[in-house]
């Protein structure tokens, strides 16, 4: 009896892995939108209004002042890095004539 038992377990054992990675595996349904309803909807745009093409000049000029403070940063921001630059040349020097001194 113990010598059928144990190929049985193994045979349960096995079949039970199988079942698990089949199950592991199924994919998951994909859903597809209707191709119809798509083009109804997109053929649905209003035309702009007076309101929307002014919200969207003010959007504009708004965009133009932050880069051009944007500008300003970036320029003074050089200028710090050209000194910090010059300063560690200086540095560099420094220590090159106080190794030889």
């Amino acid at each position: 009896m113990n010598t059928f038992c144990r190929p049985l377990k193994v045979l349960l054992v096995v079949i039970a892995s199988l079942g698990a990675i089949a199950q592991a595996q199924s994919p998951s349904p994909i859903i597809v939108q209707a191709a119809n309803s798509a083009a109804t909807a997109t053929s649905a745009k209003p035309a702009p209004t007076a309101a929307d093409v002014q919200s969207t000049l003010d959007a504009i000029k708004l965009l133009e002042q932050i880069k051009a403070g944007n500008d300003e940063v970036l320029a003074k921001q050089k200028a710090s890095l050209e000194r910090l630059e010059e300063l560690r040349d200086a540095a560099d020097q420094l220590k090159i004539f106080a190794k030889r001194g």
